[in-house]
């Protein structure tokens, strides 16, 4: 994209984290918006917000996980007369804890918000975006998506999936002027694994040090400018950079290091089939049956 004043944006997730950054940011550039998330007072502060900086703004709620919603959502749009000229896929959730208590609602909601639902809201989107002068998909990945680590199976699958859909969609409409960014931002200052869905209740989730954590008014900025760049993949934080490097030039190091943390955290006991907790059902779990998205 050659500039992003006057043009439409889609942003789902918008109501707190990188999407609230993200939002914020296409306003300061003149961008007129379209603000999806389950958040709705959330999404309207971001709306005031928004309205002061002097651009257009449309609230909906919208959960990710629906296919139904999302389908009716890109109908409002068109009905609404505003075609989208870049899509932000942003809204996600995340599961902390064991992959064998993670139970199959949790996995299953995991997978839908994160990833099956941008692919079908890219998907219903695309012919418009196709159509438009300039268009734009930006995916907001993560470093997760690229290089892996235990406790976080569900959500690794689902980033990893969406720079694989990100890169398939570069290669085939590049060609057509499509710009397509997968954005790893890294570890970022938002309530993402505060709210997370998790294998055991009774214990805190682990909280990273702010020292290696970025703003999302950072993330938003970069976002910003690999759009107006067509950068392909994005990472952010030194953390990000450094991880990735290292997966690139010796995975066997990497591997080494993650398997040398998991020997010294081994429990004593045993770990057969008979010490094996049961995945948690879920009506048992702490988390609402619908968690707001939050950005990756």
């Amino acid at each position: 994209m050659r500039t992003l004043s006057g043009k439409h944006a889609l942003v789902t997730g918008a109501a707190s984290g990188i999407g609230r950054a993200i939002a914020l940011a296409l306003a300061d550039r003149g961008t007129d918006l379209s603000l999806w998330d389950v958040d709705l007072p959330g999404l309207a502060e971001v709306a005031w917000q928004v309205r002061r900086k002097g651009v257009r703004v449309s609230l909906r709620c919208c959960d990710l996980a629906v296919p139904r919603e999302i389908s009716e959502s890109v109908e409002a749009l068109a009905r609404a007369g505003l075609p989208v000229d870049l899509l932000v896929n942003n809204a996600g959730v995340a599961y902390y804890g064991p992959t064998h208590l993670m139970s199959p609602a949790q996995r299953d909601r995991l997978l839908a918000v994160n990833l099956l639902g941008p692919i079908q809201l890219t998907c219903e989107l695309l012919p418009g975006l196709l159509d438009r002068p300039e268009a734009h998909v930006l995916n907001v990945a993560s470093i997760a998506g690229l290089v892996a680590s235990g406790r976080l199976a569900a959500y690794h699958v689902s980033k990893f999936g969406l720079i694989g859909f990100s890169e398939s969609l570069r290669a085939e409409y590049g060609r057509r002027g499509l710009g397509v960014t997968a954005l790893c931002p890294g570890l970022v200052k938002t309530d993402l694994f505060q709210t997370a869905m998790r294998g055991h209740r009774d214990k805190p989730l682990p909280k990273p040090p702010d020292w290696v954590c970025t703003s999302p008014e950072r993330v938003a900025r970069r976002a910003v400018r690999a759009v107006l760049r067509d950068e392909g993949l994005v990472l952010v934080t030194p953390m990000a950079h450094v991880l990735w490097l290292l997966k690139r030039l010796s995975p066997g190091l990497l591997d080494y290091c993650q398997r040398f943390r998991r020997r010294r955290r081994r429990p004593r006991q045993s770990t057969g089939p008979a010490a094996i907790e049961p995945p948690i059902a879920a009506s048992a779990t702490a988390e609402p049956e619908r968690p707001i998205p939050r950005a990756a």
